[in-house]
């Protein structure tokens, strides 16, 4: 039921669909005299409010301390490295996988950086985490393309152990502990993009695992008000910020999550 909540409720919820909403409110209250006025300050704010989420920085002081809440351990310190935690969503979702060998949408760095740290650390499993976390389309689980992909990169599949069951990221961790029965003193890498760090380190540590982050896929620029990027990324890029703070909320809230906002 939460799956299914949190996917239609955010539907709704996030910013864009706010402005899109007021926009048209607008100019369906337009003819009706009585409401005319409502109308008029509907179009007027839905435009305002799309001015400022498409074509400012906002975006970029969203999602900055969500990057910078963790960092990347020194590997060559401490206990050799166990395994590799994958999370999904780098599935391009619109690509056809019969035609290709896996469709990659923005954070395919979740992949490309991950497959290099395997290349790195030879001796560690490489475990990957994802189900098809679709409301309403069928079809196979993230794990089942992710393996062909890392396979296609030159990972034995005998390293390659997949987690094909979870819809989200609480249950990201709480499979994933179960698939790999972690052992005191083991050590684990997770990797995912920066942005989602924070939620997916409190839902790892509230499922009872310990792992170190190793975030990729950063998406601030340096400088912040590099202008480049605003728009279209900006209202899309707020979506997905906004996305990651109220699920912070909302993890916390139901008890996923070990703190409002991990550190």
């Amino acid at each position: 039921m939460f799956f299914i909540l949190s996917k239609v409720l955010w539907f709704i919820a996030q910013p864009s669909s706010i402005v899109m909403l007021m926009v048209l409110a607008g100019f369906l209250l337009q003819p009706r005299p009585a409401y005319a006025i409502l109308a008029r300050r509907l179009v007027l704010w839905g435009g305002i409010a799309f001015l400022v989420l498409g074509f400012s920085p906002l975006h970029q002081f969203l999602i900055a301390p969500l990057e910078d809440r963790f960092e990347r351990p020194d590997i060559d310190k401490g206990p050799p490295v166990t395994g590799i935690i994958i999370l999904g969503g780098a599935e391009d979702g619109r690509a056809d996988p019969t035609r290709e060998i896996a469709g990659l949408n923005e954070a395919a760095e979740r992949i490309t950086e991950a497959v290099a740290l395997a290349r790195r650390l030879p001796n560690a499993k490489v475990v990957f985490s994802g189900g098809n976390g679709h409301l309403y389309k069928s079809g196979p689980a993230e794990a089942t393309w992710a393996s062909r992909l890392l396979g296609a990169l030159g990972l034995p599949l005998d390293r390659i152990v997949l987690e094909d069951k979870s819809r989200n990221t609480w249950e990201n961790a709480l499979f994933t502990k179960a698939k790999i029965d972690p052992k005191p003193g083991e050590r684990w890498l997770l990797v995912t993009s920066a942005f989602h760090m924070p939620r997916s380190i409190g839902c790892f540590r509230k499922a009872g695992m310990s792992v170190e982050p190793w975030p990729v896929d950063y998406r601030v620029s340096d400088p912040i008000w590099e202008p480049n990027g605003y728009y279209p990324d900006g209202l899309r890029r707020v979506d997905m910020a906004m996305r990651e703070w109220i699920g912070l909320v909302a993890y916390y809230l139901v008890g996923h999550t070990s703190a409002l906002f991990p550190k």
